[in-house]
């Protein structure tokens, strides 16, 4: 059985639609695509008026080279939401296939498949108090039972911030092969010092890996994310995918980031946000109003507070904005902050050092 057996049979032959850029046709007059002869007078870049290749071969090159697969394992969209978008439209029936996710987790996987009318299933992480553990066993008993076309993995996971063990997500899809594709969410990989899902899907051909250049590469705005997979299932995404996913400025933007010298300095900033993490860690644990810091492998950290809400005014306040998270399930006292510059991470402390609050005997 290969991963193709588990693609929606009414999508497996289908072509997609055939944009210009698809069409590999030489020429001096470009005169197929509806576009303007002219460029924009107010922006003076005549490429902008001609659309975009849906994979540019340059940046499909330079991303597979960063996450060390072939270029036709890889397929790169808007960010890692319309990934997500792809394969549920792909692989799950509406109505029928069901989507198995972890929660506490990302929030886009739930909401993708109920447009698509798929329906979700929840084997929720396990709460050791210290950090949040994936219960494999669970997820793959309520993947058969359901019936589940995907299961989605978040490693480091968000809001929970852990990372989750290969040997784990391998005997996962070795056990739902027949059945399933295992997606595992990558976003914050680059914090945590594990080695990539990737190298997995050699394999395991029913692994799927998002990864993003929003995180640690520091271009959110250009909302350039991928899904590594199968050579095949790729084929499939890509066909499934809207014509022209990547901005002409955005390519351009990415492959800036992916230079040599500008890696280096991601990888100098990815080493300060992880010493930036266990510096505010352990000066969070020290104050009273603080009841945990969860352990996280992210750009991030799940803390539990005496006063949520009162925190999360008076950081408000003080003009600090982060991520209330006390609308999900077991977090109802939580709060999700990332981690900024040390300024930034001393001004979090020093409003939540001078919080009055009673802490429980």
């Amino acid at each position: 059985m290969s991963v193709m057996d588990l693609v929606r049979e009414d999508l497996r032959d289908f072509a997609g639609y055939q944009s210009a850029r698809k069409m590999r046709i030489t020429g001096d007059v470009w005169l197929n695509a509806n576009e303007s002869a002219w460029e924009n007078a107010g922006v003076g870049d005549a490429t902008l008026r001609r659309y975009p290749e849906p994979q540019p071969p340059g940046l499909r090159e330079a991303l597979a080279g960063l996450y060390g697969c072939a270029p036709e394992r890889l397929l790169a969209g808007r960010g890692s939401d319309e990934a997500i978008d792809l394969l549920v439209r792909a692989l799950c029936r509406p109505g029928g296939d069901a989507v198995v996710v972890t929660p506490p987790t990302f929030g886009m996987y739930a909401v993708c498949a109920r447009l698509h009318g798929v329906p979700v299933v929840e084997a929720p992480l396990v709460d050791d108090g210290q950090g949040f553990a994936c219960d494999f066993d669970r997820v793959g008993t309520a993947c058969r039972e359901s019936r589940a076309r995907l299961v989605f993995l978040c490693s480091p996971g968000n809001p929970v911030g852990a990372s989750l063990p290969l040997a784990r997500i391998a005997t996962l899809a070795a056990r739902l092969r027949d059945q399933a594709v295992v997606v595992v969410d990558e976003a914050y990989v680059e914090f945590s010092g594990q080695a990539s899902a990737i190298g997995l899907i050699d394999e395991h051909d029913n692994v799927a890996v998002l990864r993003t250049l929003s995180k640690a590469h520091a271009l959110a705005a250009a909302r350039i994310g991928v899904v590594v997979a199968d050579a095949a299932l790729i084929e499939v995404l890509q066909r499934c995918q809207s014509p022209y996913p990547i901005a002409t400025p955005c390519a351009r933007a990415a492959l800036e980031a992916l230079a040599d010298d500008a890696r280096s300095a991601t990888s100098a900033r990815v080493d300060a946000v992880v010493a930036e993490r266990g510096r505010l860690a352990d000066a969070l644990r020290d104050l009273p109003g603080v009841r945990a810091v969860y352990r996280s492998d992210g750009n991030f950290l799940l803390v539990r507070l005496v006063d949520a809400e009162r925190a999360y005014r008076s950081l408000l306040d003080a003009g600090v904005v982060v991520r209330d998270v006390r609308a999900q399930a077991r977090l109802g006292d939580a709060l999700r902050i990332s981690i900024g510059t040390p300024a930034q991470n001393d001004r979090v402390l020093a409003v939540l050092a001078a919080l009055d609050v009673e802490v429980d005997a």
